[in-house]
């Protein structure tokens, strides 16, 4: 087994991920069809027969690729997953055409970037240069292109658990959101995830007395339902729950920085002073440590009135709503309930639990190995995702799905603000930094 000529293949994932950003699947519709047929051509064109990959929809559109490359069967398969839909764009605010896939300043652009066709591209070319060398695999290698990912896995990693679980089946399995650099001062935090929040969309309701708009009128839906909106913006923070993978993760970090063992996550656990130091951290590392800890309400959507002249019976805000594992819908109602009071209604409309997968795993250390080995100075700890995945469905196959997507991520880049934002790319060194890791770990798990 030779080394792979990484330039040149960090120029060939450019080229595939250029080529899958210009493919406009924006989730909704999605339209994910165009993507499976983009990298069904690339496998074509290696020569995987085609009896080794299957493409399957839920309904028109809606594709999902799967590709098997074959090892000797003697331990069960590796799962690279990743989605190929992505969220809409606000065109106006970019400074590049969000679907041209231009590469300037040594970016990617494009929406998609991060999130998450470059990790894909990633995968892909991993998944080329194992099916090249020939390697002598002892799992297969399962590749998972698939859809919808961003509205609820319902025509995705959902429908292929339920409808096709064979093709996914696996005892380890990697996706987005994983083993990039975070800053914390002068530390570099590599933060592997192996659990992540649930989710709940609910709709909060307030109801009033209608009338009409040229009277003063106390008992106004939308002042309730904007009172009870604001008392939870007031609110700095819900209230603070360790998850075990929370204080595995404090555990790490106090082992690597050289802390005495368990001293952290025992006073996080016992003295209250999680609350004192989230409340004291810069925003944006505030932000990322809160979703952590906490359950979060996030009002997306709002819906009152049908003239501009009557006063409504009922407002309505949509709520993103996250929940740490171990904490239902119901926990969070009453979380909600305890700060706005009895003057709205909630109504939960869809909701997912949360994941925890082993750290203790093989696995789980060979990853942490792998990165290790990409930047010899970081901090490589388990990690509870703020946002839900594909995990979630895919747990159901009982596959240990973890997040990795590893990579340097230059001191600055603002990579947490492109997620979902404006101007998303990512840089090639990125991609550079992390194919040689993703490499190292089908080596050592799949030889």
């Amino acid at each position: 087994m030779s080394s792979p000529d990484w330039d040149a293949a960090t120029q060939e994932t450019v080229q595939n991920l250029a080529r899958l950003i210009r493919l406009e699947t924006v989730n909704p519709p999605g339209n994910e069809d165009l993507a499976v047929t983009t990298i069904k051509e690339i496998l074509d064109r290696e020569g995987i027969p085609q009896d080794d990959y299957a493409i399957v929809e839920s309904v028109p559109r809606r594709a999902n690729l799967v590709v098997r490359l074959h090892g000797d069967g003697s331990k069960r398969p590796l799962l690279l997953s990743g989605h190929t839909d992505v969220v809409p764009v606000d065109r106006e605010h970019w400074s590049r055409d969000p679907f041209g896939g231009e590469v300037v300043d040594g970016c990617v652009w494009g929406r998609g970037a991060i999130d998450m066709k470059g990790f894909l591209a990633m995968y892909l070319q991993i998944f080329l240069l194992a099916h090249r060398q020939k390697l002598p695999l002892k799992r297969d290698l399962i590749l998972a292109a698939i859809a919808d990912e961003e509205i609820g896995f319902q025509h995705g990693s959902k429908f292929l658990v339920d409808q096709h679980r064979s093709l996914v089946e696996a005892e380890y399995g990697i996706s987005e959101n994983g083993a990039m650099t975070i800053y914390f001062g002068k530390t570099r935090f590599y933060p592997i995830q192996v659990s992540e929040r649930g989710y709940c969309w609910m709709k909060m309701s307030a109801h009033g007395l209608p009338g009409h708009g040229s009277l003063l009128h106390a008992d106004n839906a939308i002042y309730q339902l904007a009172t009870a909106l604001e008392k939870i913006q007031r609110t700095r923070r819900f209230p603070i729950h360790l998850t075990p993978t929370f204080l595995r993760m404090m555990e790490a970090a106090s082992d690597q920085l050289g802390f005495p063992a368990g001293m952290l996550p025992d006073l996080l656990r016992h003295s209250g002073i999680a609350g004192f130091i989230l409340d004291r951290l810069p925003d944006e590392n505030r932000n990322l440590l809160g979703s952590m800890i906490t359950n979060t309400v996030t009002p997306t959507m709002l819906a009152a009135g049908s003239k501009a002249n009557i006063i409504p019976t009922v407002a309505e805000a949509y709520l993103d709503c996250r929940m740490l594992p171990g904490q239902s819908s119901e926990d969070l109602m009453l979380e909600i309930l305890a700060i706005t009071g009895d003057q709205v209604v909630l109504e939960s409309l869809a909701s997912g639990a949360g994941t925890e997968f082993l750290v203790d795993s093989p696995f789980y250390r060979t990853l942490e190995t792998a990165g290790r080995n990409m930047d010899p100075g970081g901090l490589f700890v388990p990690m509870l995702s703020p946002g839900a995945t594909d995990a979630s469905e895919y747990q159901r196959t009982g596959v240990q799905m973890y997040g990795f997507t590893p990579g340097v991520m230059p001191e600055g880049f603002p990579m947490i603000q492109l997620v979902h934002g404006h101007d998303e790319r990512l840089p090639i060194s990125f991609i550079r930094s992390g194919l040689p890791v993703l490499w190292e770990v089908l080596t050592r798990t799949a030889l």
